[in-house]
């Protein structure tokens, strides 16, 4: 059993491959192929059938078939009709307000399905582009941490001799290699971290979960952002599709309403059918007149004269449906204004953070040179230029946060707007 587990293991990593894509085509692909995206079309089609399903009482509906049966005494009937070879009904509805109102809810909901489906795209779309995100910084991040494992190498070699010369205490050297064990282990965790995030975010596009997803190495222009918090609302409340699903659902609990209240309205179905006899049976010792094709066409009306307190009962859980409804847009309105608020707030800080981390970043490489310069002429040592080379390296991987965590802000923002993938 275990050879057989590395069989398959074995198997599958040889299938497995790395795709290299920008981020426009990352979204693009997850909003075409994503699992989740999938589903939601379907369920989109299936409220689609739903429409054929509600107009099919007012398509004719043939049957045909025999009541050929022996008959002893007076003819009797066999399922409300006379024992025949052969016989055939049609019937359909043509005046059933229920069922019109069916049929225009039904295509509401239709509607809402198409919102879901696209607020399904869109959450997707933001889910797959933080995730290429955080894979990108994953990257730039292991290649920081590789160039500082190796300046704490050579900051090692060097105590080490120093060490060796009696220049140093032994504890300087254990000191270095504490800080290179820490290094090394800080990216290996992240060559781990960057590993998982390469396969979610495969299987997020449809890929399988042994794929690998690399980012291209282009340069990523800002996205464009709303101006201004108040105009950046107004898109984001014009372009939620959540209240638009809700909306349609609140029209949807209306024709329900309306179906509910038509019950009390009559009901006409045009009806036909056709039975041929045999000639050998016995009703002509009870009828005058016999026959042996038969036919009627005609309409059955119903009118009914009381509803039962179910139909009351439906009408007002409806209506408290409808009340729960508007609730929940006034819920949802402000949840909106809420993240877009926070989400201009987020932008500012991660603006900001950005500043500060670039700032920092030149003042250590400034730094840094400063000592290179003081190391040829041999006023400092090795050892205190790697230790600024590592200052660097830190500034470094807290510049790269600075700049995806303010890449992650804007993102935030365009999904709260609905303008994420036009942006993309």
């Amino acid at each position: 059993m275990r050879n057989l587990w590395l069989a398959v293991i074995f198997v599958a990593a040889a299938h497995a491959e790395t795709y290299t894509l920008t981020l426009k085509q990352t979204v693009d692909r997850a909003t075409a192929q994503n699992p989740e995206v999938v589903m939601a079309r379907l369920d989109e089609l299936r409220a689609g059938e739903a429409i054929r399903i509600a107009k099919d009482p007012f398509s004719p509906h043939i049957g045909g078939g025999s009541g050929l049966a022996y008959s002893y005494g007076y003819p009797l009937s066999i399922e409300g009709a006379a024992p025949a070879i052969f016989q055939a009904k049609a019937n359909q509805d043509i005046f059933n307000k229920p069922q019109s109102f069916a049929v225009a809810q039904a295509k509401e909901n239709v509607k809402g399905a198409a919102l879901a489906t696209g607020e399904k795209r869109d959450d997707i779309a933001y889910r797959v582009a933080t995730m290429f995100v955080d894979l990108d910084r994953a990257a730039k991040l292991e290649d920081a941490l590789a160039k500082q494992v190796a300046s704490l190498q050579r900051i090692f070699q060097s105590v080490d001799a120093r060490v060796q010369g009696g220049r140093e205490l032994p504890v300087a050297k254990s000191e270095a290699s504490v800080n290179l064990l820490k290094a090394r282990q800080r990216l290996e965790n992240v060559k781990a971290d960057r590993d998982y995030a390469a396969r979610s975010l495969a299987t997020a596009l449809g890929y399988t979960a042994a794929d690998l997803i690399q980012p291209a190495p282009d340069e990523r222009a800002p996205l464009a952002i709303p101006a201004t918090e108040e105009g950046a609302l107004q898109t984001a409340l014009a372009a939620s599709k959540e209240l638009q699903r809700l909306e349609s659902t609140f029209t949807a609990k209306g024709l329900e309403i309306k179906g509910d209240n038509a019950q009390k309205l009559p009901r006409v179905d045009l009806v036909a059918q056709y039975a041929l006899l045999s000639s050998y049976s016995n009703y002509g010792q009870y009828f005058l007149k016999f026959q042996r094709n038969n036919a009627e066409i005609g309409a059955s009306i119903q009118i009914p004269l009381r509803v039962g307190p179910a139909v009351k009962a439906e009408i007002s859980q409806a209506e408290a449906d409808q009340q729960r409804i508007r609730a929940q847009q006034q819920v949802e309105r402000n949840r909106i204004a809420l993240e877009v608020h926070r989400g201009f707030q987020d932008l500012v800080k991660a603006n900001m953070t950005n500043q500060v981390a670039k700032a920092e970043l030149d003042l250590a490489h400034e730094q840094l040179s400063v000592l290179l310069a003081q190391m040829n002429e041999g006023r400092v040592s090795l050892h205190q230029v790697e230790d600024a080379r590592l200052a660097e390296d830190e500034k470094w991987i807290a510049f790269y946060d600075a700049q995806f965590n303010a890449e992650k802000a804007r993102l935030a923002l365009l999904n709260q707007t609905g303008r994420l993938t036009a942006a993309l």
